[in-house]
């Protein structure tokens, strides 16, 4: 096994990394290498790296540095200390020490998943309190109207307040989840790395703000008249069509989408400035 491979050992729903450093001994970020805990960049047996499973090398078709580069870069880190399986974790650790990138596979995949599942639960979430809140309950279109114009009334507006409220806070509560995980700070990280996040913090707050002014623009657009009673009805009930549902899932769908757009903007933003940096 070549020195400075990058070793990936399977647990039951992610991979633990590591890098070879020759004689059976591998420098790991320990958190979560058995389990969920926190511990610091160390040098181990390979048995222990592996907490009893097994292992296999990770290919880099063009790595920026030779394994004994590599080697030195994650042996200087020995003794840190930040660990955050969301921000800088085991993998992006091995993938700073052979490409100097702060990167994750298994993170990528995650905060897409989780954007995608929040922005449905945030869409479900505001349909029950629509149906909830009206002086017509349920979800015909007179109970929708009546519970957007009552939830719209918290703010001192009526159904459009109404239908910004319920898109923006979890929208807003979106880019806040994504800020403090996936795009916390980090004083272990580089500078450029520390920018980018910075950079994508402030783009998921922009994204959810832009998301809840885009979904009530799309309502206005596709109604029959504008941002009336009328046009927010037929607004989305033509936007719930497009899903084969009518208004209730127009609900869903406009008010998803400030959380959708906060993961998609934020996260992103962070994405293409790290490569600009690049």
């Amino acid at each position: 096994m070549a020195l400075g491979s990058h070793l990936v050992s399977p647990r039951s729903a992610y991979t633990h990394h590591g890098i070879y450093i020759g004689k059976n001994r591998v420098v790991h970020y320990a958190g979560w290498c058995d389990g969920p805990r926190a511990g610091a960049i160390e040098e181990v047996a390979i048995e222990d790296f592996c907490s009893g499973r097994d292992f296999y090398v990770k290919k880099h078709a063009t790595p920026k540095y030779d394994g004994t580069q590599v080697i030195a870069r994650a042996r200087s880190r020995i003794g840190e200390n930040h660990y955050s399986v969301w921000a800088n974790n085991c993998e992006h650790f091995c993938e700073w020490a052979i490409n100097d990138r702060h990167h994750s596979d298994q993170i990528d995949k995650v905060t897409g998943g989780a954007g995608t599942t929040f922005a449905s639960a945030a869409g479900l979430a505001a349909r029950g309190v629509v149906a909830a809140s009206g002086s017509v309950a349920g979800l015909s279109g007179a109970g929708i109207m009546s519970g957007l114009a009552s939830t719209g009334a918290v703010v001192g507006g009526g159904a459009v307040a109404g239908l910004g409220l319920l898109g923006a806070v979890p929208g807003l509560a979106g880019a806040s989840l994504l800020n403090n995980t996936v795009l916390a700070d980090n004083p272990a990280l580089d500078k450029d790395e520390r920018e980018s996040r910075t950079v994508g913090r402030a783009a998921s707050y922009a994204g959810a703000v832009a998301g809840t002014a885009g979904s009530i623009g799309a309502v206005s657009a596709l109604g029959t008249a504008g941002l009336s009673a009328a046009g927010i009805s037929s607004g989305l009930a033509t936007i719930g069509a497009t899903v084969g549902g009518g208004m209730a899932s127009g609900v869903v769908i406009a008010t998803a989408a400030p959380v959708a757009a906060a993961a998609a903007v934020g996260y992103g933003a962070y994405k293409l400035y790290k490569w600009i940096r690049d």
